[in-house]
């Protein structure tokens, strides 16, 4: 079976995520949208939200595909399990961030 494995990164953004959105809408809000974003990296394995590859001038190999007002991005591990790798806001500079976050 697939496991889906937040890595550093990505962590840290869904604590930045959920800080902000408790500063701006509330607890609750907050903890939907962190809802939200859990249950669609669920469906990753069964296509039930729509990857696509990750830009080749990124210059790294993965998926990403769009949370409302953000972009998750995410890649196939050593041992079969998805690595959510970060997830960056629309409105963040995403080649620069996303380099940084895959450790390149």
């Amino acid at each position: 079976m697939t496991s889906v494995r937040i890595q550093q990164a990505a962590s840290r953004r869904l604590d930045d995520i959920f800080r902000f959105t408790r500063t701006h809408w509330g607890q609750k809000q907050a903890e939907r949208y962190l809802q939200g974003l859990f249950d669609s990296f669920e469906l990753i394995q069964s296509h039930g939200v729509v990857s696509r590859p990750i830009p080749a001038e990124f210059g790294v190999t993965g998926y990403c595909y769009r949370y409302q007002r953000h972009v998750v991005y995410w890649k196939h591990l050593a041992d079969g399990d998805i690595g959510i790798v970060t997830i960056l806001h629309e409105r963040m500079h995403q080649i620069e961030r996303l380099r940084s976050d895959f450790g390149l």
